[in-house]
């Protein structure tokens, strides 16, 4: 094993050795983006929603977090965001996945409202992205200082946009609860790295996105692991936990059965990724609101997801 390798493996064991939360789960691995499912009639299905959180702790991932965007957050009501929040700590808190709640909102008035009715419900940590339509990095910086000051809980930023490492580090100077990114400004694998050389206290884990399409690669470069989407999560656990096992050959297997389900999840998008938790038991059916419909999702769409996971049906847990 050459020298660079074992560097990189002990660089990886050591970011992730100290990720905790306060009640000792670990804010690191595979942190699935819970889908949100609709009612016939369009209402929140909480019922449901439960139901998946009970799925997810059964694929054995590590995390789940709700509502972000593939959550289709933009879509829901304050109140639909509230009563979504308490099903998701009140059935999460008591299984292994940690619980990551989204406090984002289109200012500062209204994240604190979402981050004061989080704390009441004792998640393991906070996410939010920033504004949709803010540039001004010192306002980004405010607004997510006041979110770590109303809160005890480590807090997730999700870089989108030109938000660089150097102002991430530099915002957790601000932020002290700010301790974790899931970075998805820019490309995944340069990033990381750059993340590394940067070194400092402030951020202790980089998580990633955009379905872990280099998920392997990730994990080689120091990540602490990745928000995937919901329905394949426990073929996304497979990669991590035979990553952490120490045994490359079968993390490597492993991801070539994710890579089948990703190119499905971003072609059909979340019709499609609905459609899977359709499939797989956990959803009534695949509604979506606006934000969320594809044209292109059709029956021979569904047709392909079908054979897809009938290919990979030995693979999965639950």
């Amino acid at each position: 094993m050459t020298s660079r390798r074992l560097f990189l493996q002990s660089l990886a064991a050591a970011s992730c050795a100290s990720l905790f939360a306060k009640d000792g789960k670990p804010l690191a691995g595979v942190f699935p983006i819970v889908q949100t499912p609709f009612t016939n009639d369009d209402k929140l299905d909480t019922k449901t929603l439960g139901d998946e959180i009970r799925f997810l702790h059964r694929t054995g991932v590590q995390g789940v977090v709700w509502p972000q965007l593939a959550s289709e957050y933009f879509d829901l009501t304050k109140e639909e965001r509230f009563a979504g929040m308490e099903v998701v700590a009140g059935v999460g808190n008591s299984l292994k996945p940690a619980v990551v709640l989204g406090v984002q909102a289109n200012d500062i008035a209204g994240a604190l409202e979402y981050t004061k009715h989080a704390e009441k419900l004792a998640p393991d940590a906070l996410i939010a992205l920033p504004p949709r339509d803010w540039k001004d990095k010192s306002k980004i910086s405010d607004y997510y200082k006041a979110i770590s000051d109303n809160s005890a809980r480590p807090l997730f930023v999700q870089a989108i946009g030109d938000m660089s490492v150097d102002f991430l580090y530099k915002m957790a100077e601000r932020a002290p609860n700010l301790k974790y990114v899931k970075d998805e400004a820019g490309e995944s694998l340069p990033r990381l790295s750059e993340f590394r050389r940067h070194g400092g206290d402030g951020i202790k884990g980089v998580f990633t996105g955009n379905h872990g399409k280099t998920f392997y690669d990730e994990l080689a470069r120091g990540s602490a692991g990745t928000m995937p989407a919901a329905p394949f999560g426990d073929l996304y656990a497979a990669v991590w936990d035979a990553w952490k096992a120490g045994n490359r050959k079968k993390s490597f297997d492993a991801f070539t059965k994710v890579s089948a389900m990703v190119s499905q999840a971003v072609a059909y998008g979340l019709p499609g990724m609905k459609y899977m938790l359709e499939l797989r038991g956990v959803f009534p059916n695949h509604n979506c609101r606006s934000a969320g419909k594809k044209t292109n999702f059709d029956e021979e769409a569904k047709q392909t997801i079908k054979e897809t996971m009938s290919f990979l049906k030995p693979f999965f847990k639950a």
